[in-house]
């Protein structure tokens, strides 16, 4: 959401001059990125994507605590390379304000690219982005954070292209069955779900219907994170 909006005036106010562009990596959602390209066809924004490698560099799949930094160093290397296609414009990001009180190592390599972050300039914190984007009328306004599917495998643990699909095909089962809100950890056999807390109960009545379907996907073993959804949860593993 915050880099549609970014995009959205980017385009509204400099027309063809305002681009979007995407990698299109193992840890995005395959729906995330057919919205991006469903809006920008729509709003007929240009739209460029591109092919990251971080999946090939052990400093990203070996999964370090600053895992975010690497990646986000092979987007902005990429994204400099499109710069010289046009040399005149800069490169924006998404960051909020509110992304400074959580742990983000990925702001470190937008300094080091120095990216600009316009929301964070006009001191825009995560809930006047929704406000901005629903006053705005986009399509996603009220869409949940959707962090890379590698923030699902706990730091220390190997980063696979068939642990990315595992968890989003089981996050994709969860949204089937009406969990907007969801994440499915990834602790080797075992599947971790945590969906918020007013809806345990539910998930707690679907889950035998479920358990097959988990099953079928590569895990032994399912279970239900009673503590409730809490973004960033496995960051806690750091200050421990």
């Amino acid at each position: 959401m915050d880099s549609t909006l970014v995009l959205w005036l980017s385009h509204h106010f400099l027309g063809e001059h305002g681009i979007g562009c995407i990698s299109i990596s193992p840890s995005l959602k395959r729906k995330d990125y057919q919205f991006a390209i469903d809006f920008c066809s729509k709003l007929d924004i240009k739209l460029i994507v591109v092919e990251t490698s971080e999946m090939l560099d052990e400093d990203y799949f070996s999964n370090p605590n600053n895992r975010c930094y690497f990646c986000k160093s092979h987007l902005y290397k990429t994204l400099a390379k499109v710069q010289q296609t046009y040399p005149d414009y800069l490169v924006l990001n998404g960051t909020n304000k509110d992304d400074l009180g959580d742990y983000r190592p990925g702001l470190q390599a937008a300094t080091e690219h120095e990216i600009a972050s316009p929301l964070l300039d006009c001191d825009i914190d995560k809930a006047a982005v929704r406000q901005l984007a629903m006053h705005f009328k986009l399509p996603n306004w009220q869409k949940p954070a959707s962090p890379c599917l590698s923030s699902r495998v706990p730091y220390g643990e190997i980063i696979t292209r068939d642990k990315l699909k595992q968890i989003e095909d089981s996050e994709a089962l969860l949204n089937k069955f009406g969990f907007v809100d969801v994440r499915v950890r990834h602790y080797g056999d075992e599947a971790r779900l945590e969906v918020p807390h007013g809806d345990i109960a539910q998930l707690n009545e679907i889950l035998p219907e479920i358990k097959s379907q988990l099953f079928s996907m590569g895990f032994s073993k399912i279970s239900i994170d009673q503590e409730g959804l809490v973004s960033g949860k496995l960051n806690r593993a750091i200050s421990q």
